[in-house]
């Protein structure tokens, strides 16, 4: 996998976005008003609260009863119960907990801190607490990828890809970085054990995790405070034709030495 240039375009001024928003319109109206329009080959990576929001994944805190086991979590962590009773219902495994802090093995398998459950960049209820508006993670982000990308393609006749992008922090290394939780339309992860170093010899364990990279380099663009661009538009990056998920991306639990 060879990549010569890549060049990645902000798409701002797109509006916040309700439940039941129509995505594909809202970034084609970005596209033109930036002067750009959709190509065969480009890759489109989204902040995954644009595609929570038009989905409709908010969850009102005041609604949420806890369980028991939440309330023993909540108290060992100081969170609210009725936070940590919807971070419960998002996971398959609660990895560690300290103070402050519940890393958790989604249900959809990505090991991330309280589920990807966010309030940031959350329009608040009037008349709640400030952090009583909750968003989820969409339900299957590689389908909404999917569904995307072919709400794109009939509109343009243009064949992209689509990535779903999230932060999240890592293991050894402070900072958040952006992740790839849903894909379309190119391979996530290209595999180049076999293939030759500079000097010939055959890489052994070399696996290059392109939409991650991709996620990541759109974030630096996108932002994480008020900065408002939900949306990259990436240009040159050497799809194979092939497809796949971004569920290629999770290590599997037999693999994890760390959990």
């Amino acid at each position: 996998m060879r990549i010569d240039r890549l060049t990645l375009h902000a798409l701002p001024g797109i509006p916040l976005v309700r439940p039941g928003d129509d995505l594909a319109s809202l970034i084609l109206a970005a596209l033109k008003r930036c002067g750009l329009t959709l190509a065969t080959g480009d890759v489109l990576v989204l902040a995954q609260k644009i595609v929570s929001k038009s989905e409709g994944r908010y969850v009102d805190v005041r609604h949420v009863v806890p369980s028991p086991a939440a309330v023993a979590l909540a108290k060992e962590v100081g969170k609210d119960p009725r936070f940590v009773e919807l971070v419960l219902g998002e996971s398959a495994e609660v990895v560690r907990r300290r103070p402050g802090i519940i890393v958790v093995a989604h249900k959809l398998g990505f090991v991330l801190a309280n589920a990807g459950i966010d309030h940031s960049n959350i329009e608040p209820i009037e008349g709640a607490e400030a952090d009583a508006h909750c968003l989820l993670l969409p339900v299957d982000p590689d389908a909404s990828s999917a569904r995307l990308r072919a709400a794109l393609g009939e509109r343009t006749q243009a064949d992209v890809g689509i990535i779903i992008a999230d932060s999240v922090g890592r293991a050894w290394r402070q900072g958040t970085v952006g992740i790839a939780i849903g894909v379309a339309g190119l391979k996530p992860l290209v595999d180049l054990r076999g293939q030759p170093d500079l000097f010939g010899r055959s890489l052994m364990v070399t696996q290059v995790g392109v939409a991650d990279e991709v996620a990541a380099a759109a974030g630096l663009l996108m932002g994480q405070a008020d900065e408002g661009c939900p949306a990259v538009l990436v240009r040159g990056l050497a799809r194979s034709g092939e497809d796949g998920t971004a569920r290629e991306l999770v290590r599997p639990k037999e693999q994890d030495m760390f959990r």
